[in-house]
């Protein structure tokens, strides 16, 4: 009785692991998450093309809300129709985009299930995050030497932000690209130059990928290029790429 969680790195087929695209191939329960019923899950689009017509998918809703007392009865759902389907004897696999361990609806599931389903064991396949895929693709190093680093989720509170930014030298913003105008204006308030380096990303690593890198100085006061709530931005405080 096992489930494996298998990460799916950040969009692009060919950047699964082999360990991940063995398993995807030999399961025979595949589940995924998404945000609401209907919904295709991004998870389970990227991973399409290495499934056995023979596999049964089935999708999670995980709602896209902040009241976390709403979201325990859909979490306490999930685990216990994913541990019925491991104990029925099954080889199921859950996905989750990027990486398991990163802002993932699999945290939450993981949690419920030591928590009440005890028997079924967990194997975690990690995927490559969206922080290395856009580091790739913009060809920048994310750290060196002794510079710190922070992972900002979203950039509802301008306030943390700033505070959080003043203290690294290279700041990952993901998720929410429509707060991204207003983050590259408060980076300049946070200590970081005009020639800060800024990458910013929209489906990087998918068919539709827009990337930019740019001085923060030719970004202030500019529409941004990302609209979608699946953006990423890295600010780079000292520009030696």
């Amino acid at each position: 009785m096992k489930l494996f969680c298998v990460g799916c790195g950040p969009g692009d087929p060919e950047l699964l692991t082999v360990r991940a695209v063995n398993l995807i191939k030999s399961a025979e329960v595949i589940f995924a998450p998404t945000a609401r019923e209907g919904k295709p899950s991004i998870a389970l689009s990227v991973v399409e093309k290495y499934i056995d017509r023979s596999t049964k998918t089935v999708s999670l809703v995980f709602p896209m809300v902040k009241d976390r007392e709403s979201l325990k009865d859909y979490w306490k759902r999930n685990a216990e129709e994913i541990a019925g389907t491991v104990r029925s004897g099954k080889s199921v696999v859950y996905l989750t985009v990027g990486d398991p361990a990163l802002y993932s609806t699999w945290i939450y599931i993981h949690r419920e299930l030591k928590r009440n389903h005890k028997d079924v064991e967990v194997e975690v396949v990690p995927g490559i995050a969206s922080m290395f895929a856009i580091a790739a693709k913009a060809q920048i190093s994310l750290a060196e030497g002794e510079e710190t680093v922070a992972v900002v989720p979203a950039c509802y509170d301008m306030e943390r932000v700033r505070r959080t930014a003043n203290a690294c030298d290279t700041v990952i913003f993901l998720k929410d690209g429509r707060y991204f105008d207003s983050v590259i204006e408060m980076l300049g308030l946070a200590g970081f130059p005009d020639d800060a380096t800024i990458a910013i990303a929209q489906d990087v690593s998918d068919e539709g990928e827009i990337l930019e890198v740019k001085k923060l100085s030719e970004l202030l006061g500019k529409k941004g290029p990302t609209e979608k709530y699946f953006s990423i931005m890295v600010a780079k405080k000292n520009a030696r790429d």
